[in-house]
């Protein structure tokens, strides 16, 4: 049954060139992953005759995470990955029948039997967007009872990984781009399917390797590790070392015993007038153990140097195994910190690394790579660029892929407009209103080539125009308003499943390519925009007509009081 949904999605209608598009990439997304009550609402409809009208919903969120003023917008592919593959089996069908009452006539069941997305249109923003509050990410049109079964998994989909890509951003922007990001967080990930996400989208948002093995198989992110303190503590003596001989890096000689070159070159490290009574004696076992891990990695040797005592033990220790290696023609790739004070401790270790560098000759000692990890985040990144550090790359796990600032974006799933009539949510709470009708969105650009600000308008106002003067209103302040002469416009919404429409269809860009969109969106944002601490709020309006349209609907829609 998949194979026929994938042969009607990539028909002539669906202008996918024949493709066919893999199925979500968790086999647990399904058409069950959703709430009840799509499944009771569906119902209703088909009972009333009304789940063949055509509606239009906006998925979209009311605010930025993390007390910014940016959003990165991911998980489209997996949304067209899922209703590319759209079908409920019969299996599937017979739980939900168990989950409704009884009373649910079967002429229900069979309707589901043939429901697939082949009429359902969604038109979003690129993937690997910065995007903005109350602009819809994806606009999705359908069959009313069809587009509600999609709602629960795509908000799934989109929800958490939005917000760990903007995480992701969030750190590399505190970093700079200069350092590189390790997303380190597999083990206290929300589960595998958290961990998994967490590395793809974490990715996009600009770090440069991960250590989850699945994810690099799945998405081609490069995979990076070395060792943990269970290595290093393992080990009690160099005896303990089998095979000690080493051959250089061009092949031409081979060392013997790498063991005792190990050995001298720490004996000339404590002995050296330059370095003297800096260090006193190092754990030895320490020492085997950074040694054992050299003979299995000579061309990727990092060491972790912290299991004993960072500036005792571990620094010398590995420049010893590193001394070692670099006269075989070898080049050690660096040190991880992952406790203590980082900032205090690489500037220790860089100082102590050009010392090695000056005393031995050996060329670009002082540069080797020092890694820190241990609990980072942006506070503690932020913190480190005040204090001063040597740090070049950092490893980031739980505060980075559990989004422990903030728990979810908050993602809803709208109803704006159904068989071409406007709706509109209404509330209390002036914020959760929602914006009816079809619309299209555009970015509009200063001429410093920095966006100004975001505008929706009615799917059949005329577009904004470069040159042009265009009344830009808030949407529900009357006071806030101005008046933009765009020096660039960006038409937002693109199709991405055309359905029955006949329009061209958006390609989905490799991962790697989102990445690069993911830099090149935040690089073009107004810095006050971007900055970590109260940052200048975007601007997002509507057309001074939606802007009517919305306020007159609202009054149209909202029951009038009665005092006695």
């Amino acid at each position: 049954m998949r194979d026929e949904v994938k042969a009607t999605a990539n028909g002539p209608n669906g202008d996918l060139s024949g493709r066919v598009i893999d199925g979500p990439t968790n086999p647990m997304v399904t058409p069950l992953l959703t709430d009840l009550y799509q499944f009771t609402m569906a119902y209703a409809y088909w009972k009333a005759g009304k789940h063949q009208e055509r509606a239009v919903f906006d998925l979209y969120f009311r605010k930025n995470p993390f007390g910014g003023e940016y959003t990165i917008f991911a998980g489209l592919e997996e949304c067209i990955r899922f209703i590319a593959n759209f079908k409920i089996a019969e299996e599937e069908i017979s739980f939900i029948k168990q989950c409704l009452p009884p009373s649910c006539e079967d002429g229900f069941y069979d309707y589901l039997r043939e429901v697939n997305c082949s009429d359902v249109e969604v038109y979003a923003i690129p993937e690997g967007s910065v995007v903005f509050p109350k602009v819809p990410l994806l606009r999705v049109e359908g069959p009313i009872a069809v587009v509600q079964l999609l709602e629960t998994p795509f908000v799934n989909l989109i929800n958490y990984a939005s917000l760990v890509t903007t995480n992701a951003a969030r750190h590399r922007f505190v970093a700079g781009r200069s350092k590189v990001l390790l997303e380190f967080g597999l083990r206290r990930a929300q589960g595998p399917d958290g961990g998994i996400g967490a590395s793809k989208y974490c990715y996009m948002g600009g770090f440069d390797a991960t250590s989850n093995v699945a994810a690099g198989k799945l998405f081609g992110i490069p995979v990076r590790g070395t060792h943990s303190h269970a290595f290093v503590s393992s080990y009690m003596s160099v005896d303990e070392i089998a095979e000690k001989s080493l051959r250089s890096s061009d092949g031409s000689t081979t060392c013997e015993d790498f063991v005792s070159l190990v050995q001298s070159w720490l004996g000339k490290i404590q002995r050296s007038k330059s370095l003297h009574g800096i260090f006193g004696e190092t754990n030895l076992s320490e020492l085997a153990a950074f040694t054992s891990y050299a003979l299995a990695f000579p061309t990727n040797f990092l060491a972790l140097v912290d299991t004993y005592d960072v500036m005792r033990s571990g620094i010398p220790n590995f420049c010893a195994v590193a001394l070692a290696l670099h006269s075989l023609g070898y080049k050690a790739i660096g040190i991880r910190l992952d406790s203590g004070d980082l900032a205090y401790q690489s500037c220790e270790a860089r100082k102590f690394f050009y010392s090695v560098e000056n005393e031995f000759g050996v060329p670009d000692f002082g540069k080797t790579t020092i890694t820190a990890s241990n609990d980072l985040n942006e506070e503690t990144l932020d913190a480190l660029n005040k204090q001063g550090h040597e740090v070049n790359a950092y490893g980031i796990g739980t505060y980075l892929v559990t989004c422990y600032a903030q728990a979810a974006l908050g993602c809803v799933f709208k109803l704006v407009e159904i068989n071409n009539q406007p709706r509109i949510k209404l509330s209390e709470d002036v914020s959760k209103v929602s914006i009816p009708c079809k619309k299209r969105s555009y970015r509009l650009y200063g001429k410093e080539g920095y966006p100004l600000l975001d505008i929706m308008i009615g799917e059949y106002e005329p577009p904004p125009k470069v040159g042009e003067r265009i009344l830009c209103r808030h949407p529900f302040s009357e006071s806030k308003r101005a008046n933009v002469v765009p020096q660039h416009v960006e038409e937002l919404l693109k199709c991405y499943w055309p359905g029955l429409s006949g329009k061209r269809r958006e390609e989905l860009p490799p991962l790697k390519a989102l990445r690069e969109r993911c830099m090149e969106q935040l690089g073009q944002m107004r810095p006050d925009h971007m900055r970590r601490l109260n940052p200048t709020p975007y601007k997002v309006s509507v057309s001074a007509k939606l802007y009517d349209f919305i306020h007159f609907l609202w009054l149209n829609e909202a029951p009038v009081g009665e005092l006695e």
